[in-house]
């Protein structure tokens, strides 16, 4: 099946647009590929009794989209697709309780899309398996990665109760929420008055990338088994830490239920849930760099075979700005020496290795939001 619309796409793309057979052919294949995965997870598309009619059918979608972008042109395809998104999430950008002009807002919007547009560019990337430096090259792949993002946006996503809703309002909802001052946290406090390694509290743009990919609903089949994985992980790292209170906390968050409904069933008032939610984000902090970073980072594309999520470039300046000590420990890091080893080539105790590697992950996640 894959062959043969790679042959139709290929066939309609040449005719449909300027760009070379071997772009074609390469658009081609990405988009014949996505079908084919769309097919295989949808199990009303498996039950339907026709698949090769149903490919046929997504692609076309897919192929008409592409040559409209493409020929709108390079500026007239960005200006379409931004109209797009902003018309969807205009009502849901402003922040809650705050009165916000028309201007501020269509600010908020410009600030909140360029954020989206490097996320569905790195979705692209992961799901066509291209390498982490991809960029549209030409004005078909433009094209493509313009259609891709609207499509991507507009996924709609199950939540509980029968609900559904738009991927990039999902999105949109989130980044609203984490504009208030008040949404500042002090770790300090929220742990009980135990220290926080590495210093200072970490930033919330560091921490509400875990926290709301954690209660993400918006994940593949493929991603959705590493966020159980996690949400599993977390729980019985809660439950090992007496933090039993927090892990039902949890379990309440992604229910998705209103903090006013949180608050009715842990019998709580509203002070008493703040200071109980602030204790959940330093734990969070704790289980997402120190005691499971590896499945954290791996599930936001933010390992070490991706430079700790950093360019090649923010990577390089990021070196430049560690010592000796911790290059060596990043290179060991990196080969996968144990813990047992690295102390003994660094001449370090376990605590000494865990604060410091603590550190350096806190400064690597701190970069990547700065």
């Amino acid at each position: 099946m894959t062959d043969l619309l790679v042959q139709w796409l290929t066939q309609q793309l040449e005719a449909g647009t300027h760009a070379s057979p071997k772009h074609c052919q390469t658009v081609a294949e990405r988009v014949a590929e996505e079908v084919n995965r769309t097919c295989e997870y949808s199990q009303r598309i498996q039950r339907s009794g026709d698949v090769l009619d149903s490919a046929y059918h997504l692609a076309q979608h897919r192929l008409q989209k592409i040559l409209q972008y493409y020929r709108r042109g390079s500026e007239g395809g960005r200006l379409e697709l931004h109209s797009t998104l902003s018309a969807i999430v205009y009502r849901y950008i402003t922040p809650p309780n705050i009165q916000s002009s028309y201007g501020a807002r269509l600010q908020l919007i410009e600030d909140f899309l360029q954020g989206f547009y490097l996320e569905t560019l790195n979705a692209l990337r992961r799901e066509a398996q291209l390498p982490p430096t991809y960029s549209p090259r030409s004005l078909l792949e433009l094209a493509e990665y313009l259609s891709f993002t609207e499509r991507y946006g507009k996924r709609r996503i199950h939540l509980n109760r029968g609900r559904s809703q738009q991927l990039v309002i999902l999105r949109a909802q989130t980044f609203a929420q984490q504009q208030p001052l008040e949404l500042s946290v002090d770790l300090q406090q929220a742990s009980d008055g135990k220290p926080n390694e590495g210093g200072s509290s970490w930033g919330d743009a560091s921490l509400s990338q875990v926290r709301d990919r954690i209660v993400d609903r918006a994940q593949d089949p493929t991603d959705d088994l590493l966020r159980k994985r996690i949400i599993e992980e977390l729980i019985r790292y809660l439950d090992e830490n007496n933090q039993s209170a927090c892990a039902d906390y949890f379990v309440l968050r992604l229910k998705d239920l209103s903090t006013s409904e949180i608050e009715a069933i842990l019998g709580l008032d509203p002070r008493q849930r703040d200071y109980l939610q602030q204790r959940f984000k330093y734990h969070l902090i704790r289980f997402a760099l120190s005691h499971r970073w590896e499945l954290v980072h791996q599930w936001l594309d933010a390992d070490l075979d991706h430079n700790l999520g950093m360019t090649g470039a923010e990577w390089e300046g990021f070196l430049s700005r560690c010592n000796s000590l911790e290059r060596k420990l990043l290179e060991s890091k990196r080969r996968g020496d144990s813990d047992d080893e690295i102390t003994q080539q660094l001449g370090l105790s376990p605590a000494q290795l865990q604060r410091r590697w603590f550190s350096l992950l806190k400064r690597a996640w701190e970069q990547r939001n700065d």
